[in-house]
């Protein structure tokens, strides 16, 4: 290795796949792209996927860096903090990976790149990067050095922000003047800091009462159970996440916790009691389907594709529907904002260049994005928008994305105290006996 401990990143197509701007993610370190990545890469450039967008991106800065140079050498990449990049072409490594593992792959031609710039630089440590678990394998086996990509990855995941804590209190006048006048300064709750739209359950022997830090007014205020669009929330977890949905203050709220929680539930719900301040409602879920096929090979139009993918936001709004009679005003209320696209379904792909205002967006399943799709989603927001994130961080459809480098985790880590954002994970399985015990049990 060099003197300076300057090192070189051998980048596989995943990386690049799931950030476009990773070669500046490295430092003063040099960033080596092997040819069999540009291939791959090239392979992904059509379509309108988030993927397919980092591919074109991606395409384009290298065509715009090698405009006057050769990609065979060391150009420096944009800025003094950065390193250099090359494109690898010699995959004549001592040891072939296709022999050593039976198959001719991308992924061997990877590794034979990544080995052979090894061999040929000795003074440099050589690392391959890579989403995929099984190539960091690979690499490893025939000695090489391999790496996640990790940034944009929670460190912790099994302490992440859960939006609420308990507290038992010495002082039972506290809950009585928290009842009585409806909000407590925060010091006679607790000593530690408070966090922006935390959520609290304070406690004293058999007494409970339920409230938030409200960063507005500075004070610990009451929450009180409430129903929207005629579902009630059943605990205490759900008060808290209603609360936050309904909540004129807090314009971004995610809402994570494993399956029968009630995440979609109440966000939809939530969404349709407050119908009136928006001008539609948005719902949205990335389209994962099984063998990881193209929305392309269903028929139809694009309403068409997606439906069957967003099934499970209608079964909820069918849930929603059955709490009132088919004469009643509401029942007819929900037919119509779905008739007259007031409830619309957005497919994920098209929102890139779109600017949505006086809207709430309800984005499902979110932890099947990455940190970067989760921007793209937020930053569309205009004026008098709502954007309701849920998911289960543990719960993964989608290749190269884990618990700790999914966008709704990254979110609820990098966000988290700030006024206009409100967080709860839900723990408590509400969808059936049945489900709990599978839940708990299987």
């Amino acid at each position: 290795m060099s003197p300076s401990g300057k090192k070189i990143f051998v980048l596989d197509t995943s990386v690049i796949l799931y950030d476009f701007n990773a070669i500046f993610n490295f430092q003063e370190h040099d960033v080596a792209i092997p040819i069999p990545v540009l291939e791959e890469i090239d392979n992904f450039k059509k379509g309108n996927t988030v993927i397919n967008f980092h591919a074109r991106d991606f395409i384009r800065y290298l065509d715009k860096l090698s405009d006057k140079n050769l990609m065979q050498n060391w150009i420096s990449l944009d800025g003094p903090s950065h390193g250099s990049i090359k494109v690898l072409t010699d995959e004549d490594s001592k040891v072939d990976s296709s022999q050593a593992f039976g198959a001719h792959k991308y992924d061997h031609r990877i590794l034979n790149a990544a080995m052979r710039l090894a061999e040929t630089e000795k003074k440099k440590k050589v690392v391959l990067v890579t989403k995929d678990m099984n190539l960091r394998l690979k690499a490893r086996a025939l000695n090489l050095p391999a790496e996640d990509y990790e940034t944009g990855k929670v460190k912790d995941v099994d302490h992440l922000y859960t939006g609420k804590i308990q507290v038992e209190v010495a002082d039972p006048d506290v809950i009585s003047r928290l009842y009585r006048e409806g909000a407590v300064e925060p010091a006679a709750v607790t000593d530690a800091p408070m966090v922006a739209n935390q959520y609290i359950t304070l406690t004293h022997e058999h007494v409970t009462a339920l409230a938030y830090y409200n960063p507005h007014t500075k004070l610990v205020e009451r929450v009180s159970r409430e129903s929207a669009a005629s579902i009630k929330a059943r605990n205490a977890e759900q008060t808290f996440a209603l609360h936050a949905i309904l909540n004129p203050d807090v314009l971004l709220v995610t809402i994570s916790g494993s399956a029968g929680t009630g995440k979609t539930l109440l966000a939809l719900a939530g969404a349709l009691e407050q119908r009136r301040e928006f001008r539609q409602i948005y719902l949205a879920r990335p389209i994962v389907p099984l063998s990881n096929k193209d929305i392309g090979y269903l028929p139809g139009d694009i309403k068409s594709k997606i439906n069957p993918y967003m099934q499970p936001l209608w079964d909820n709004l069918t849930l929603i529907k059955n709490q009132y009679g088919e004469k009643d005003k509401e029942f007819k209320k929900i037919e119509e904002l779905v008739e007259q696209e007031k409830l619309h379904i957005v497919p994920l792909a098209y929102i890139r260049g779109r600017s949505l205002s006086n809207v709430i967006f309800i984005v499902d399943e979110a932890q099947n994005l990455t940190p970067h799709e989760v921007k793209t989603i937020i930053t569309r927001a205009g004026e008098n928008t709502k954007v309701i994130f849920t998911g289960d961080v543990f719960q993964i459809d989608t290749p190269f994305l884990d618990a700790e480098s999914n966008g709704l985790s990254y979110l609820i880590d990098r966000i988290r105290d700030n006024p206009l954002y409100a967080h709860v994970t839900l723990e408590k399985g509400e969808r059936s006996e049945l489900a709990s015990l599978a839940s708990r049990l299987l």
